[in-house]
């Protein structure tokens, strides 16, 4: 499932390609992408027509792209977001309308002609592509932060985020983040630390492979109890989930097979810079800096994995030292 790194990469690309234009159709291949919307899908196209993306954001894996009517001034504040899921295999994709349709096509919204800064026309199709149909599009009310600050990453840093999302946390690359609140909520729960940063209403965007990189990076064991970590080591973690996230952004993201690319189609690759997640059995890259041969340990977490080094990570007693 696309992480943080790849749902900023895809964000990134849409404000790029999207923002400032107006929806002029909607085509609906397949109700089952728009099943979100409670309203049904003619009530989802009626509401996008017409209307101009005012910004693309982003919480945590929560992407959203704030909507007002065409005629509206620029300054209007809007009221309506659609709101992209993007599940296990969930694609947004700008396309030129000759471009012949993908195979698992859902949803295609047309949009108003534009160019880029160099006098390039831009295509015309938002097209999203979902194989396994896990993810979808639908339209949610916005509401105003409640601390005043910006929704999430996003262009205009609007102090906006839909209904649906205001219980997400703040991901550790929002500059909105607050690590005192964070360490705070840590300390009072009593779980392991990979599972307490898989929540996304302690902290969002941190799935199972940058939480494991992460942890590998700060030198804690998955099963580590969160009531008894230290502040420094908690520090230590956030700034290992902000390098690693940002290493990935700037790598396009992390991609195994071809249902994860960007709005071009393109593969991210950090999948080439994974020091613990998918390693089984390979060696530890900081042991073998040290002489050491210790091959990385893979273990049933959650119906998932954890990679661990067994030397660098040292599982605790019980979850305590």
């Amino acid at each position: 499932m696309p992480e943080l790194p790849e749902v900023e990469v895809v964000r990134r690309g849409l404000a790029s390609w999207v923002g400032g234009r107006t929806i002029t159709g909607v085509d609906i291949l397949d109700e089952r992408s728009v099943r979100r919307h409670a309203l049904g899908p003619e009530d989802l196209r009626g509401n996008l027509i017409g209307a101009r993306v005012v910004d693309v954001a982003r919480r945590g894996k929560f992407l959203w792209m704030p909507l007002t009517e065409a005629s509206a001034s620029r300054t209007t504040e809007p009221k309506l977001a659609l709101m992209a899921h993007l599940g296990m295999s969930g694609q947004l994709l700008i396309e030129d309308a000759s471009q012949a349709d993908e195979k698992h096509l859902k949803v295609r919204l047309r949009l108003s002609p534009a160019v880029d800064a160099d006098g390039t026309v831009m295509p015309e199709e938002l097209r999203f592509v979902d194989q396994r149909i896990f993810g979808g599009v639908f339209l949610a009310d916005l509401a105003p932060t409640a601390d005043g600050q910006p929704g999430g990453r996003s262009e205009t840093g609007l102090p906006l985020v839909p209904v649906e999302a205001a219980h997400i946390a703040r991901d550790p690359l929002d500059p909105a983040f607050s690590f005192d609140g964070f360490y705070r909520q840590l300390r009072a729960r009593r779980t392991g630390i990979k599972r307490a940063i898989l929540d996304q209403r302690l902290v969002s965007g941190v799935g199972n492979i940058y939480a494991d990189e992460a942890l590998w990076a700060a030198r804690l064991h998955y099963a580590r109890a969160t009531d008894t970590m230290r502040r420094t080591e908690a520090e230590r973690l956030i700034d290992a989930c902000r390098d690693v996230m940002t290493r990935a952004l700037a790598a396009g993201g992390t991609s195994f097979d071809s249902l994860y690319v960007n709005v071009n189609g393109a593969s991210g690759y950090f999948a080439r810079s994974l020091n613990a997640y998918g390693r089984e059995r390979g060696n530890c890259y900081r042991c073998a800096g040290l002489g050491l041969t210790t091959a990385i340990r893979r273990d049933s977490f959650m119906n998932r994995s954890a990679y661990t080094c067994p030397v660098c990570q040292p599982r605790p007693r019980n979850g305590r030292w």
